[in-house]
């Protein structure tokens, strides 16, 4: 036979592009429209119902950046068409490449009931099925004129980011408002086509599947009539029949879809307008359900629900109806799909917290499943705080997107650095916006890395970020491909049913031990520096205002601030959303975030402020109070005391230039330059800056990276760098020294000083910034031999080598750290502590010279200057404090982490104040102190064995207790736990490496 088969699936294009998809809708009237425009923000629906529209035409521009405008559109079915099904296709200037990307509406009733969303591949509106001809329509579109920020060429820099540089420009034409006939038997036709069509075209050219299918395309093909497709659609479908009834083979890959929508909380639009991209999916989605029985909907993320039931209680009714009949499903268990790498240990704690127990509260449903397909990467810490909180079972994607290596499994368990294993998967299908596409089913049955000992993957079905979920035509699809010889078979199903799937049938996967790192968008560590300094700060704050709260509740009855500390938990977790912490949003979502951690900190000083007085009481004594978990200065760890008489650094003049800070502990040489040339240990007599290398180097990068400007920085970047050595200004101050230097069009202030006694070089480092694409990093080359090193992670520390043997190793070329980097020798090491950064890089060098020793290097990221998504990333003042510790071992490296972020407060009072709670072993890190969150007044003590090693401590309660239990992350009692014996007011501990426990302390 001759191989027509290009002829074949050309002619099935054109037919289906030119003539059965216009088909769809064979008749149409136009609808009248009128269009009234909001003024500024969003107005209530009430309101934008009620305002008088003006007349519009098709083809007219409306809707300036960030605008609402309301159209009502109204007309009349005409009789002729009664007994048929008819909608009304309402097309705002929508582009069908960027679903979730532009304009977007949501349809109402004239009542205010909602109807359904509007999006570029969501265009239509049911009117009726069948129609009795002659009914008045009249329904309001609520339109958002959001932009486009990422165009058809993608991150080049616009004004358009913020509603206040964007400008007022209308941004769309309207471009059909149409009741028009749809015919079902002919979208039924399209829809066999594409199916068969699809899977044609990834089948293998010999086999005699792939020409069974095109013969029968081809047969259908023919039997339509191009001038009366309407008529002649049934019988091309009757020709398909016998093909699209053939089972799939019984080793087909089995494909649970699980209709979703991955919305981000904010991103290239403001947190307002999720509130609305969410309203309108969810209507979307609960109206698809009436529609189709088999299809399931899940939706994560917490807060976008609360958004919902807060916002928009008309669609909250239907969300809870769909949700009580099983259709509609809760995933995820958390607050937000959060960045995991740079939230703290409470942090991550509580998005759990406070997601599992939304879930809970509105719906008496318990998530098991993590469910995070966009984060850029886990922290190793995480497993063990998923099974803290109750949950089992990990999902994500994004790690597909890594540049340099394959990630060797798609279902596998995750080995945290505790030894919990999370069964986790890794949808092979590569996509969180799954369409139904037969390239995308395929792709997922060929890519799973598991075949021969597993079957079954998860595939995410839907239009994301506003583009309206899951589409009636997925959903045919999906049906088409429920059994079809030659495909993936695809069953809807919730992400529990998959798991449970999925580890029945693979009981023994392979082990992934430490983080999952996302060999991409490394640059979201340092992007946008005052939202990551406002996320580390509101951190800290929390723990202080619980601590000091709960401790003055306990001895002075002072009003424990519940429902205030909870709102700003949600809030602070609202803003570790991954595209807000990690710096990828618009300049609207920054400056947002800068208020509102200005308003966090201002409350939360406030509730720490009135406890620690009450604390304290009315006198004239000044008192230390200590929120640092671990004691200093003589001031016990959570509680307040006076401070011992300090000694005293001297500073000299070098005889070369500069100057030498002294304590007599450390002996600190700063060069005429402002660099650090030595740092002296006295006691070990042991020297921390290599040889002929200089620490507090600033060094200054040209940053552009290939492409995501505020997500990535590309390797290439340390091809070329600018060390910063020009002073202005070199000057000696108590305790330290103050160096000045400008470059390009910025400015940096530094002051290095010596606490007395301490063996801590403090460094404040002020920058006025005024750079564009460029990456400023702070630079300590240490005299130190080690192939790996330690940063701060969740409940614990990570390791990573200093070498680059393999290509994995070399991809971590910026890695994530939260107070610390730690390195070190047998018997000596050194810290880097931060109060704000969270990007790093470790290298190391042997010196061809001198003693042929190691240099290893540890630089600090501070600032970039991406011009995509906002093209004002990070201009203006920026404050940083490290400091350098050497002869630190990894306990000092955690204490100091903790001393640099919460500095001591002092208030006059009378007497001292203990703690409420003491811990006997400095391994032993309390992370919270606070009151249950139930009301009942017992207190919460969460700590973790943060050395790395096995720790037995007693942690004694300062107060008379009448029983303890051991709970999970939202202090429920655990089952399969034993009792935690009390010894009086005390409870013994036995930590393995990292372990978090959780005490819940009830008083007597």
């Amino acid at each position: 036979m001759h191989d027509d088969r290009s002829l074949v699936e050309a002619r099935l294009r054109r037919v289906l592009d030119e003539r059965l998809r216009p088909a769809v809708y064979p008749e149409s009237v136009p609808l009248e429209v009128a269009v009234w425009h909001a003024p500024d923000e969003p107005v209530p629906v009430a309101e934008g119902l009620a305002a008088e529209p003006e007349p519009i035409a098709v083809g007219a521009r409306w809707g300036g950046p960030w605008g609402t405008s309301w159209f009502r559109v109204t007309g009349t079915v005409p009789e002729e068409w009664a007994g048929r099904t008819v909608e009304a296709i309402l097309d705002l200037g929508f582009d069908e490449n960027m679903p979730g990307f532009q304009c977007e509406g949501l349809v109402y009733r004239p009542d205010g009931t909602p109807v359904k969303g509007l999006n570029p591949r969501n265009q239509w509106v049911r009117i009726g099925a069948p129609v009795e001809g002659g009914e008045e329509v009249r329904l309001h579109v609520e339109a958002a004129s959001n932009p486009v920020i990422l165009d058809y060429h993608p991150f080049l820099p616009t004004q358009l980011g913020d509603k206040e540089t964007a400008g007022s420009e209308p941004q769309y034409r309207l471009a059909r408002m149409d009741l028009a006939v749809f015919d079902e038997t002919v979208w039924q036709l399209v829809l066999d086509l594409e199916v068969l069509g699809e899977l044609m075209a990834e089948l293998p050219v010999e086999s005699a599947r792939r020409w069974e299918v095109l013969r029968a395309v081809e047969k259908a093909l023919d039997a339509v009539d191009l001038q009366d497709v309407g008529g002649t659609a049934a019988q091309a479908r009757v020709r398909l029949e016998t093909v699209l009834s053939e089972p799939a083979v019984p080793s087909a890959h089995r494909i649970s879809a699980v209709g979703h929508a991955h919305i981000d909380s904010a991103w290239l639009w403001p947190l307002r307008e999720t509130v609305r991209k969410v309203a309108r999916t969810t209507s979307n989605m609960t109206a698809l359900l009436d529609d189709e029985p088999e299809f399931v909907f899940a939706m994560s993320q917490a807060q976008q629900w609360a958004w919902v039931r807060d916002h928009r209680p008309e669609v909250w009714a239907r969300v809870k109806k769909a949700v009580a009949d099983g259709r509609f499903v809760p995933a995820g268990g958390m607050w937000v799909e959060s960045d995991t790498n740079m939230p703290g240990s409470e942090a991550m704690a509580r998005q759990f917290v406070h997601g599992k127990r939304f879930f809970l509260d509105e719906f008496g449903i318990e998530n098991e499943e993590a469910w995070l397909p966009d984060t850029f990467g886990f922290a190793a810490g995480l497993p063990q705080i998923i099974k803290a909180a109750g949950s089992k079972w990990l999902l994500t994607q994004k790690i597909s997107w890594s540049q340099t290596n394959k990630f060797p499994h798609h279902t596998f368990r995750w080995e945290g650095i505790d030894g919990t294993r999370i069964f986790t998967h890794f949808p092979p299908v590569d996509t969180y916006n799954c369409s139904m596409k037969g390239s995308e089913i395929a792709h997922a049955a060929r890519n799973f890395k598991d075949k021969g000992v597993a079957r079954y993957s998860l595939a995410p079905t839907g239009w994301g970020d506003g583009g309206g979920g899951t589409t009636r035509e997925m959903i045919a699809k999906a049906a088409r491909l429920r059994d079809l010889e030659g495909s993936a078979t695809v069953a809807w199903e919730t992400p529990a049913e998959f798991f449970e799937k999925a580890e029945a049938e693979y009981p023994e996967p392979p082990v992934w031990v430490g983080e999952l790192y996302l060999e991409l968008h490394r640059a979201t560590l340092t992007s946008q520096a005052r939202t990551k300094q406002g996320n580390r700060r509101s951190e800290h704050l929390l723990r202080e205002a619980e601590l000091w709260a709960a401790t003055a509740a306990v001895r002075t009855g002072f009003p424990y601030p519940y429902e205030e500390l909870d709102r700003i938990w949600k809030t602070v977790l609202l803003h570790q959303f991954h595209d807000i912490l990690p710096g990828s949003s618009i300049a609207w979502v920054h400056r947002e975030a800068r208020r509102t951690y200005e308003r966090v900190a201002e409350e939360l000083n406030g509730i720490i402020d009135a406890a620690q007085r009450a604390l304290a009481g009315e006198g004239t004594r000044e008192l230390v109070f200590n929120s640092a978990p671990h004691g200093r200065d003589g001031v016990a760890a959570g509680g307040a005391g006076t401070a011992p008489a300090e000694g005293r650094t001297v500073v000299t003049e070098r005889p070369e230039g500069g100057y030498v800070l002294d304590n007599g502990v450390l002996r600190v040489a700063v060069d005429g330059q402002g660099l650090v040339v030595s740092a002296h240990d006295l006691e070990s007599d042991r020297e921390t800056v290599a040889p002929g290398g200089a620490a507090n180097l600033l060094q200054l990068h040209p940053d552009f990276p290939n492409m995501w400007d505020a997500w990535d920085v590309d390797e290439f970047y340390r091809n070329t760098v600018t060390d910063l050595t020009d002073v202005d200004e070199l000057v000696a101050e108590d305790g330290g020294v103050r160096i000045t230097r400008t470059f390009g069009s910025s400015r940096v202030t530094q002051v290095l000083s010596l606490a007395p006694d301490e063996r801590r070089l403090l460094i404040d480092t002020e920058v006025d910034w005024h750079e564009t694409e460029k990456f400023l990093k702070l630079a300590f080359p240490l005299d130190v031999h080690a192939e790996r090193y330690a940063s701060e992670t969740q409940f614990g520390h990570f390791h990573r080598p200093t070498h680059t043997n393999t290509s994995w190793e070399a991809a971590k070329f910026e890695a994530c750290n939260h107070r610390f980097v730690h390195l070190e020798e047998p018997g000596w090491g050194v810290a880097i502590v931060n109060d704000s950064t969270y990007g790093h890089d470790v290298t190391r060098t042997v010196r061809t010279d001198g003693d042929h020793g190691t240099t290893t290097t540890v630089r600090a990221s501070l600032l970039r200057a991406p011009r995509f998504p906002d093209p004002e990333t990070d201009q203006g003042v920026h404050r940083f404090r490290h400091a350098l510790v050497p002869g630190a071992g990894i306990g000092d490296a955690v204490r100091e982490g903790w001393r640099i972020n919460l500095p001591e407060r002092v208030v006059r009072g009378a007497e001292e104040v203990a703690p409420l709670v003491t811990v006997d072993q400095d391994a032993v890190v309390v992370t919270a102190v606070k009151l249950a969150d139930d009301g009942s007044g017992d207190v919460v003590v969460r700590c973790h064995e943060a050395h790395g090693g096995r720790a037995r401590a007693t942690l004694t309660a300062g107060f008379e207790v009448a029983g303890v239990v051991a709970t999970d992350l939202l202090e429920r009692p655990l089952a399969d736990s034993p009792l935690p014996q009390l010894e009086g007011n005390g409870v013994s501990l036995r930590l393995r490496p990292f372990e978090l426990v959780t005490l819940r302390f009830t008083r007597a």
